[in-house]
């Protein structure tokens, strides 16, 4: 079958590899037909994590059945899935909890918690931008999806990974109807953060980047855009809020945050949170922050190579808010979700702006990781049926 892999940094080929094959009596193989490259997968592409060379990318995924193991129940061969980015077991005390994304039994390292198709320190997995893909413990994690599936992937593959995890960005930061809403961040994930707090019906949804192309989609389902090059998004916010802030926040950047001259920061996106969100307000962080980071150093510092960042926690304190953080549990809420597109009353495919071959996956990553004019969220289509752009 062929994969794309990750050969060092800024590099990904396209080549033969041995096919997905059952290893264990709960797993699945599914025939990848939608899978996207995510904005987490830019810190492998860039070598900014431990990601090994030689594995195949890709965690957001969707296709359909083409074989099942001895002890499967539930799935069935020729039904279409999305498949959760957490690998779980279902039966771990996380598990038993709904913590899907801090599994015990799935992570092999005794002291970590947590597994990945295709990711950094998340498992030995492989990621899902290739013909096939193996998933364990198929009836847990696999989402059957209904009539319709094929024919609305751009929407039904978002709840791989990046619409239950702007959502649970407005879960952690407690959205409710009414509220006024920051979001720093208008790639994939913060688009959907701003999308889920307008489904939640929040008041007002701030949305701040500065990158133009992606503050258009903002507008575009509603969000007020805040041109970090232009506005000093606290300021912007307080200034519609009587002073106050705003009510709560969402985090959808991660520890390579940096301003629109290209300095990086870790701390940009929290501190601007803090200084944004009203006393006692919260803030849910998603964007990913890791405990190491191999170029950090050079492109920060030594504190932030070790995941250590220097936020305004004085403030924070004093303003009484709380921070959520960490990976979204997307069986929490990939059902409902799924159900609302399945209703017409989600479309996540909005995000979308090119719909590319896996051969075309090496060009896809160098223009999405530079930010290229209109390149906000590329969908690969390992086996046919791309169309070069979707709009």
């Amino acid at each position: 079958m062929k994969a794309a892999i990750y050969e060092g940094p800024r590099t990904v080929t396209v080549k033969d590899v041995p096919d997905a094959k059952i290893e264990h009596p709960c797993d699945i193989i599914v025939k990848i037909t939608t899978t996207n490259i995510c904005g987490s997968d830019l810190h492998m592409y860039e070598g900014r994590t431990s990601f090994e060379t030689g594995r195949t990318l890709g965690h957001e995924n969707m296709g359909q059945v083409v074989e099942v193991g001895p002890a499967v129940r539930k799935v069935q061969v020729g039904q279409y899935v999305v498949l959760p980015f957490n690998i779980a077991c279902g039966f771990c005390k996380q598990c038993e909890q709904g913590l899907t994304n801090y599994c015990l039994t799935m992570q092999p390292e005794p002291a970590l918690a947590g597994a990945a198709y295709g990711f950094a320190d998340m498992g030995p997995y492989q990621g899902g931008q290739a013909e096939l893909l193996r998933v364990p413990y198929g009836d847990f994690n696999a989402l059957r999806l209904g009539e319709g599936a094929a024919d609305r992937q751009t929407d039904y593959v978002m709840l791989a990974d990046i619409f239950p995890t702007g959502y649970h960005a407005t879960e952690m930061a407690h959205v409710k109807p009414g509220d006024q809403t920051i979001v720093f961040g208008a790639g994939p994930v913060g688009l959907m953060a701003a999308y889920s707090a307008l489904l939640k019906g929040a008041g007002r949804v701030w949305v701040a980047d500065h990158q133009p192309d992606r503050l258009r989609k903002a507008e575009e389902i509603g969000a007020i855009p805040i041109n970090t090059a232009e506005q000093n998004p606290g300021e912007v916010v307080k200034e519609a809020t009587l002073g106050l802030g705003a009510d709560n926040g969402c985090e959808c950047v991660g520890y390579q945050a940096h301003d629109a001259e290209g300095h990086e920061d870790a701390s940009l996106t929290l501190n601007g949170l803090i200084d944004s969100v009203r006393f006692t307000g919260s803030i849910g962080v998603v964007g990913v922050f890791l405990p190491q980071d191999p170029g950090g150093a050079e492109a920060q510092g030594e504190l932030e190579a070790q995941g250590k960042v220097p936020i305004d926690f004085g403030m924070m304190w004093f303003k009484g808010q709380r921070m959520g953080t960490g990976q979204a549990p997307v069986k929490r809420y990939n059902r409902a979700l799924r159900d609302l597109i399945a209703g017409g009353k989600a479309s996540p495919s909005f995000v979308v702006s090119h719909e590319l071959g896996l051969d075309d996956a090496p060009t896809a990553y160098e223009h999405f990781d530079a930010r290229d004019d209109g390149w906000t969220k590329v969908v690969l289509h390992p086996n046919g049926h791309s169309n070069g752009h979707k709009r």
